[in-house]
């Protein structure tokens, strides 16, 4: 992370250069994001927020950089998109890296505020209607560069991914077989968000109030966008809102549809929700290789790396809809793992240790260091649970087999060994998630 003097004094140069005033206070850095960093912060009487990446070596391989997607957003605000302003792009004698600065808008993108909101259904078909100008958009709309998707060479992208990555995830060879098997032909390219969800929507009372974080952005189907806000893991706390936790996807559907006047093909949303699932999970899983590079050495993105067994998980809840009767009915076997302490203290005692006492200094943290105590203690609780439960997520042989077609949910015992397998990862590393709770009943699971 970028020193406090270092970014104070980027900061007042770009506002020297651009006419924003003279720099006052503090800048505070935001939390949330999995990938950029953000920062408030106040000039000539004005609020702002820069965005920008935690190094240099991040951006490598990216297919645009900042400047076109400031660019984008530009051309979204024009589209009557709920957009923010982008008022300067860095350069390099600015001295803060890759990004740019946007006019703060009022509201929220926490999703537990967003979510209590007296009028879900309202936000969620104001939500359709951005999305749908989004939409709209066509390459002549925008700058060059971003790039037109390919499905079968995003699917090969995402194996070559799994690959790299170990090739050992069962769950996801599954998936990645399922998108080579099914993949949809090709339409007319259109604008994708390619992040269109609850945590990058910004929103105050019941109204949206901007959309947020376009670095993924690409031409495409505009199914994908769709089903991306719709995953299990965008819903956070309301599982049972399948439409970005506000309500239900069918009405999310029509109100999209009654703005883009276009049909949503429910086999497309199907596939796209699945490959988004991969790719997430994928991304979750590079979280852990960009740490140990030294691209980016923030704790979040160790921990953020175990949150692939959320997808595995939900993954496992789509594509098991194919899967025979017989073996939907097979029961699960959860592993009995019991350690009884005894004698000097084992390493989910001395974890628990640790964690005890980092709560001890809570109330001496402020801001982003307070997140941070909270992300440490997390990653201790999955450290000490992970002993506890005896919980393993490889298994290069079944992936695969699996990724060959030599194995499949229509093989006798697969499903069962993979819903045990994703059941215990989950409930080590992230024990909260609300899909986990919908598992155990759907699977009869009793411990």
């Amino acid at each position: 992370m970028i020193a406090p003097d270092a970014l104070t004094a980027g900061l007042a140069r770009v506002c020297a250069r651009v006419g924003l005033g003279t720099l006052t206070g503090e800048p505070q850095r935001l939390t949330g994001g999995a990938v950029m960093e953000s920062w408030r912060f106040s000039a000539g009487g004005s609020d702002y927020v820069l965005r920008r990446a935690p190094s240099l070596a991040f951006m490598e391989g990216r297919p645009y950089g900042h400047a076109v997607e400031a660019a984008l957003i530009e051309a979204a605000r024009l589209a009557d998109v709920t957009a923010p302003e982008v008022v300067a792009v860095l350069d390099e004698g600015d001295g803060l890296g890759s990004g740019f600065v946007m006019r703060a808008l009022p509201g929220t993108a926490d999703p537990k505020i967003i979510l209590q909101c007296d009028d879900p259904d309202g936000l969620l078909r104001q939500i359709a209607r951005d999305l749908a100008r989004i939409h709209s958009l066509r390459q002549s709309d925008v700058p060059e560069g971003v790039p037109v998707m390919d499905y079968r060479a995003a699917i090969a992208d995402l194996k070559a991914q799994f690959m790299e990555a170990g090739g050992d995830r069962p769950i996801i060879a599954l998936g990645l077989k399922w998108l080579e098997d099914n993949c949809p032909s090709q339409v007319e390219p259109v604008l994708n968000h390619g992040d269109y969800r609850m945590g990058n929507l910004l929103v105050e009372g019941s109204r949206l109030t901007g959309v947020l974080d376009w670095e993924l952005a690409h031409f495409g189907d505009p199914h994908e966008d769709l089903a991306f806000g719709c995953m299990a893991v965008w819903r956070f706390a309301r599982y049972d809102r399948p439409a970005l936790g506000l309500g239900r996807v069918e009405g999310y559907l029509a109100a999209y549809e009654a703005e883009s006047g276009t049909k949503v093909d429910p086999a497309r949303f199907r596939f796209w929700t699945i490959y988004r699932t991969v790719w997430w999970a994928l991304g979750c899983l590079k979280m852990a290789a960009q740490w140990r590079s030294g691209a980016d050495r923030m704790l979040e993105r160790v921990v953020i790396s175990r949150r692939t067994s959320e997808q595995e998980l939900d993954l496992l809840l789509l594509l098991e809809e194919d899967a025979p009767e017989a073996e939907r009915a097979r029961p699960v076997v959860l592993n009995d793992w019991t350690i009884q302490p005894t004698g000097e203290a084992n390493d989910v005692e001395m974890a628990i240790a640790v964690s005890e006492w980092l709560a001890t200094l809570k109330d001496k943290l402020t801001g982003h260091d307070r997140f941070q105590l909270a992300v440490a203690r997390n990653a201790l609780g999955i450290v000490t649970r992970s002993i506890e439960l005896g919980a393993h997520a490889s298994d290069a042989l079944g992936a695969k087999a699996l990724l060959a077609g030599r194995a499949s949910l229509e093989t006798e015992g697969v499903l069962s060994e993979l819903r045990r397998a994703a059941f215990e990862k989950l409930r080590a590393d992230v024990p909260k998630y609300p899909a986990l709770a919908a598992a155990r009943t759907l699977w009869k699971i009793e411990e």
